[in-house]
């Protein structure tokens, strides 16, 4: 079920995104966040290079793929928190890594 947040400044968090600075209320969504700050798109295929964002919002589709901590994680799937720091894929992989690719050219490692 959605949770609709309502921002409280006593309950903002301030992450990164690609080096810039960005306050979202506690307990959001990575992908909320970021389309509320007005980037819509979070990556590149690696393949053709199409920008791709947030689409389902609930983990089926990974177009809102991100990485955090050098680990590829859903941005839908991934809550907001002091001082996380948020970096596009990389368009390029290695061999190792494009073996795991899934059907639409993205990866993801499943973090517990």
């Amino acid at each position: 079920m959605f949770v609709s947040f309502e921002p409280d400044a006593a309950e903002t968090v301030v992450f990164e995104f690609e080096g810039q600075k960005i306050s979202a209320p506690r307990g959001a969504s990575v992908a909320a966040a970021l389309l509320a700050s007005g980037r819509p798109s979070l990556r590149a295929t690696p393949v053709s290079g199409a920008p791709r964002g947030p689409f389902c919002m609930m983990g089926a589709c990974f177009d809102c793929l991100v990485q955090i901590d050098g680990v590829t994680v859903q941005a839908c799937m991934t809550s907001v928190a002091d001082g996380l720091v948020v970096q596009q894929v990389p368009r390029t992989m290695s061999e190792t890594q494009s073996d795991h690719m899934n059907g639409d050219g993205g990866f993801v490692e499943h973090v517990k």
